[in-house]
């Protein structure tokens, strides 16, 4: 692939990945292709052979991808100032590997539980370079972050403050503002806006840091939310902050967007950054938490088809083996998706794709256009990289499914399939 990282991940050119197949590649791992079989690649590696060899459903990412993004949000940093530290939002995916490929290409990292800073630590991350949120963070928890040497922990609320003041004297802390602004997207993911169980207000900010006495109040964070696509409401987050005083910190957290459909057309990361950036004096670190636009698009999900079953004149259903036990972002907010057959991609014949689980809601995508599904296809769904893993489940005792990095045409497995005796490993 050609050109600078921010170019590759704005849209994808490698061969045989052109739009002239019609299919919207750009919601695909990046160098995805149709190989010389007509089969959907990824990471160099046949979607129908990785089916064959590890089983459905998989979680399958394009290790360049996550690599590509991440070095593309540090070169839009370093084209723009010195001051800077992209750290990435760990809850779009918590998976060891993922963690020490991110680690490796020098980004910080959040956490927001004991277990994410358990895997974060494991995967090789310098302690000293983990925020530690949450809103509601345990004794216990704020103790293992202390313990583990945790650079920062990002206080939440004044209950909060008082348990850091009595267990984590003298521990480098950031403020979590809520700045009062609502961006456009799912109400669910909406974090920045007054009525939010997140953070301080604006008004209660200095009452705040008037109370602080044995922390080092190092900064003031805010997220606005995720899956946003407009820019405006983070020219507005730099002055909110800004206005809050002068800090070496200034974390303006994450939320941009990625492509889910072949309508979405969210920001670029140059666009993404230059706006964080814009009005930011020099002399402050400017930080932002990636996590969706790290590995969002890096992922597909594979299933097999079991059946298929025609309603004349109202719905085609196509199930496959999953479901809302390795997805459920299409359950809790409505989330689009693209899908495809991937041995035989395009198609026309509108269909509803079904999970396997007792539940009538349990529908991945709806209304997508496919090629004949029948028993036996391998389907794939791009786009499922962030809160895929994150959020499964073990409804109806379903294991969860493998992850499986690809990379040049190699598969490895990362996390294994789990199996039924793991869903029996905890009984006393």
């Amino acid at each position: 692939m050609a050109g600078p990282a921010s170019d590759q991940v704005a849209s994808v050119d490698a061969p045989g990945s052109g739009a002239a197949d019609g299919l919207p590649w750009h919601v695909w791992p990046l160098g995805s292709r149709l190989n010389e079989a007509g089969r959907i690649e990824v990471g160099g590696c046949d979607l129908v052979e990785l089916a064959r060899e590890f089983g459905t459903p998989a979680y399958v990412y394009a290790e360049d991808d996550i690599r590509t993004r991440a070095r593309a949000f540090l070169d839009a940093f370093r084209a723009r100032r010195e001051r800077f530290e992209v750290v990435y939002a760990s809850k779009a995916f918590p998976c060891t590997a993922a963690y020490e490929l991110l680690a490796a290409e020098g980004l910080s990292c959040d956490v927001a539980s004991g277990g994410e800073l358990h895997l974060a630590l494991r995967g090789g991350f310098d302690p000293s370079r983990i925020y530690m949120h949450g809103n509601n963070k345990s004794e216990a928890e704020i103790a293992y972050a202390v313990e583990s040497g945790v650079g920062h922990i990002v206080a939440d609320s004044f209950d909060e403050l008082e348990r850091l003041e009595r267990i984590a004297p003298g521990q480098r802390i950031l403020l979590r503002v809520t700045p009062g602004i609502k961006p456009s997207t799912h109400s669910y993911i909406q974090t920045g806006q007054i009525d939010s169980k997140f953070g301080f207000s604006v008004e209660e900010v200095p009452r705040a840091i008037e109370s602080i006495r044995n922390l080092e109040l190092r900064g003031l964070h805010a997220h606005i939310g995720s899956q946003i696509f407009e820019l405006e409401p983070y020219e507005k987050l730099v002055e909110v902050l800004a206005r809050l005083g002068d800090y070496p910190l200034l974390n303006l957290g994450g939320g941009l967007g990625i492509a889910y459909t072949r309508e979405d057309e969210p920001p670029s990361i140059d666009e993404y950054v230059d706006t964080l950036v814009r009005g930011a004096p020099e002399h402050v670190t400017v930080l932002c938490e990636p996590g969706r636009a790290l590995v969002g698009n890096a992922g597909v999900t594979i299933y097999s088809v079991g059946t298929v079953k025609e309603i004349p004149g109202v719905r085609t259903y196509v199930a496959v083996d999953g479901g809302m036990s390795d997805n459920l972002r299409p359950m809790l907010y409505g989330s689009r998706y693209e899908a495809e057959i991937a041995s035989r991609p395009g198609g026309a014949d509108v269909c509803t794709i079904a999970g396997m689980h007792c539940e009538s809601g349990d529908i991945l995508v709806r209304d997508v256009g496919l090629d004949s599904p029948r028993p036996g296809d391998i389907l794939a769904i791009p786009a499922t990289g962030a809160y895929g893993h994150a959020m499964a489940n073990n409804y109806n005792a379903v294991p969860r499914p493998p992850v499986i990095f690809c990379k040049d045409g190699d598969a490895r497995v990362v996390v294994r399939r789990e199996t039924y005796e793991d869903l029996t490993r905890r009984d006393v």
